[in-house]
């Protein structure tokens, strides 16, 4: 797997936001966006025409203020699974909320039976296109063998090199979609930026008993707005608007240190309802080591329980009980502020116990937040620090302010 070249990237840059806004035509973003998506897949099986690339390629792009666009990829070898139960737990359970027993319920959304039956189709479809990937590996290993060749290479490695394969010819076609299409999205200011990357924003339940290979891998890329600019004004060559993508080629870790578990559990802990002070979490804080990246955690927060019975919604950690959707979504609305300063001292307070990273690497913390549909806060938070400030922090050398001051912010669309 090849290490990181460039700088780090997908969300962990602080974006400033411009002092007046620029307005965007909502419906000629989400056009310029679609438009993209159907170029960037075609780009993509492009690269794989002569292998007859046979699963399905889901490309989705969003935009956000500030930010830029960002296009998801599928992530390798991976998929999300649906997990039903019987008796009480009647309901799909999702690896990032879930309904629970009792007489409160958490105001989540459940999927319709419809989607859970799309969703379980394209986890067969998965399955199934694993397999024959696994098969067409074993089948190049034979032909080796047949020819004579040295075949020294077990199947986890073949698995790796497929993969590998796959991220560099995938790598080809990002870097033509960015330099030669990045100026179909018209409306990107020229701070603004377009990032790819096959990371999600929040855990998936992870199936490998397909592939004798657990890794996965992290890929990201992105350049500005005013780089393409300057590529498309002739005043740079495209080679060196190539060399102005910044791009993650990386994998996950299996060894985890100590330290890093102790990060989550003292998260955990402070996250608690009787011990939070705005949002609350009660599931488990769920984190990947990436090799010469950093960590990553992923937290979703709740603000509230619903009473099945009178529809009615507690907030334990605000103290109010028996209140109406519109009391609890102005409550809501007023918490996030303090909810995001928190965790940012938090961040640098507690991150001072993480030692394992190093100095360029960077701790990062993605948060889903509660669901409050029109209150203008973001659907997610991701911060991201350098393991460098925290050591410079804990060692005297900067104040906690200052350390704060260096944390890269990504907010999520607005709910």
């Amino acid at each position: 797997m090849k290490k990181i070249a460039g700088s780090l990237v997908y969300g962990f840059v602080l974006m400033t936001l411009p002092l007046f806004a620029q307005k965007i035509d909502e419906v000629r973003m989400a056009r310029d966006i679609s438009v993209a998506e159907s170029v960037l897949k075609t780009l993509i099986r492009q690269q794989f025409d002569q292998q007859r690339m046979f699963f399905n390629l889901e490309v989705e792009g969003s935009y956000q203020a500030g930010y830029g666009v960002t296009f998801r990829l599928p992530a390798d070898f991976t998929m999300p699974i649906a997990m039903s139960f019987s008796g009480d737990f009647g309901d799909v359970m999702w690896m990032d909320g879930q309904p629970r027993p009792g007489s409160f319920s958490y105001s989540i959304t459940s999927p319709s039976s419809r989607e859970v039956q799309v969703l379980e189709q394209q986890a067969r479809e998965q399955v199934q296109q694993a397999k024959e990937l696994e098969h067409r590996a074993r089948e190049e290993d034979q032909r080796v063998r047949l020819k004579g060749r040295a075949a020294t290479r077990n199947s986890s490695m073949d698995l790796d090199s497929v993969r590998n394969a796959y991220n560099e010819r995938l790598v080809v076609a990002i870097k033509d979609f960015l330099v030669d299409y990045g100026d179909m999205i018209s409306q990107l200011g020229a701070n603004e930026r377009i990032v790819i990357t096959n990371r999600g924003e929040r855990p998936r339940v992870w199936v490998n008993q397909f592939f004798s290979s657990p890794k996965r891998s992290y890929l990201s890329a992105e350049i500005s707005k005013a780089e393409i600019s300057a590529f498309k004004q002739g005043k740079l060559t495209r080679d060196q608007a190539i060399g102005k993508i910044k791009v993650v080629n990386t994998e996950s870790v299996d060894t985890v240190e100590p330290d890093l578990e102790l990060f989550s559990s003292i998260f955990n802990r402070l996250y608690r309802s009787d011990l939070a002070t705005t949002y609350f979490t009660d599931e488990g804080i769920y984190f990947e080591r990436l090799k010469d990246f950093g960590a990553v955690y992923y937290m979703r927060v709740y603000s509230s329980n619903q009473s099945r019975n009178s529809g009615l919604f507690n907030m334990p950690t605000a103290k109010i009980t028996d209140v109406d959707q519109a009391a609890r979504d102005k409550k809501v609305k007023e918490m996030y502020p303090a909810f995001e300063k928190e965790l940012k001292e938090n961040l640098v307070e507690y991150g001072r116990t993480v030692k394992s990273l190093g100095d360029n690497e960077s701790l990062v913390f993605n948060v889903v937040i509660t669901k409050c549909e029109g209150c203008g806060i973001p659907s997610s938070l991701e911060l991201s620090l350098k393991s460098a400030v925290l050591k410079e922090y804990s060692a005297g050398k900067i104040n906690k302010d200052a350390a704060i001051g260096k944390i890269s912010v990504k907010k999520g669309q607005n709910q």
